[in-house]
């Protein structure tokens, strides 16, 4: 590694502090680095800034200076490059990141030594179709999500799978999530954990109004679709948690496996059940249950 991009989530608590630390420590170890354009300004280190498209397929690799948030939204913008990303965690959770704060220059030294991983992550594609039209296309990370808005009434969902109709569901929303979602929004509406290195999709209903709906698991070669039938209530389109889309009725959203995945770097050999037992304790330190 010896092109370095680095992208900072400004917003966050000593980003700023922690950022202008870093790039001294990495010019230090002879690192060529890039920063985008509004990280540059606001660091005061223009000498740094590129475009983000640019700096992507300059560098090596590209630090993640922020959260999981941080990362999904880098993931979303940048995936497509191929050019892998390792998350410096600044925020609470920390599922997706890979470095501690605490830890950080002892694990970006294993970086430069080469002691490193490179983890491919499934993502999503979702379309949007209005009289048969594709109107806007995203791509997601953790879920693709149809959702009620504000108001507390139930929209109605008709789901197929490929051609074959699966179920209306009148519920609050209905959760699309790729194994790296399975650990967030998913989760909490009862769906099943599922390990990253599995590619599927899990369609999970949002407190659906049946007793016999239950989360469904389905292969990376399906095509989901969701017709929004409700008329009268405010349906959204959000992708991670993070992009909003605002739906009509009879709109159509169809929710695939995305042409490439996202590419994570791991550097502590951690696996995924470790982390899992790590970041699902309590507020007490025992098990968070459910």
């Amino acid at each position: 590694m010896k092109n370095i991009g680095l992208i900072v989530n400004i917003k966050k608590p000593k980003a700023i502090e922690v950022a202008t630390e870093l790039i001294e420590w990495l010019e230090k170890q002879d690192m060529k680095l890039f920063l985008p354009t509004s990280n540059a300004q606001v660091l005061d280190r223009v000498d740094l800034q590129m475009p983000e498209e640019e700096l992507a397929s300059s560098a090596d690799c590209i630090l993640v200076l922020g959260g999981d948030g941080t990362l999904l939204n880098t993931a979303r913008s940048l995936a497509h490059t191929g050019t892998p990303l390792l998350g410096i965690n600044l925020g609470q959770l920390g599922f997706l990141t890979e470095i501690e704060l605490s830890d950080l220059y002892q694990e970006l030294e294993k970086l430069l030594a080469g002691q490193y991983t490179v983890e491919e992550r499934m993502m999503l594609e979702a379309r949007v179709l209005r009289d048969g039209l594709v109107i806007d296309k995203f791509y997601g990370l953790n879920d693709i999500v149809v959702t009620k808005g504000a108001f507390s009434r139930m929209i109605s969902l008709k789901t197929y799978v490929g051609e074959h109709y699966n179920a209306t569901y009148p519920a609050d929303g209905i959760i699309v999530s790729s194994p790296t979602g399975s650990t967030a929004y998913s989760l909490s509406a009862g769906g099943p954990l599922v390990s990253p290195d599995v590619e599927v999709m899990v369609l999970t209903p949002i407190c659906p109004h049946t007793l016999s709906a239950r989360p469904l698991v389905l292969s990376p070669k399906e095509i989901v679709r969701v017709v929004v039938c409700s008329a009268v209530s405010e349906v959204m389109l959000t992708v991670d948690g993070q992009h909003g889309f605002k739906l009509e009725e009879d709109d159509e959203i169809t929710i695939l496996k995305a042409p490439f995945n996202a590419k994570l770097l791991r550097l502590q050999g951690r696996s995924f059940y470790e982390i899992l037992r790590e970041k699902l304790k309590g507020e007490d330190g025992r098990y968070a249950r459910g």
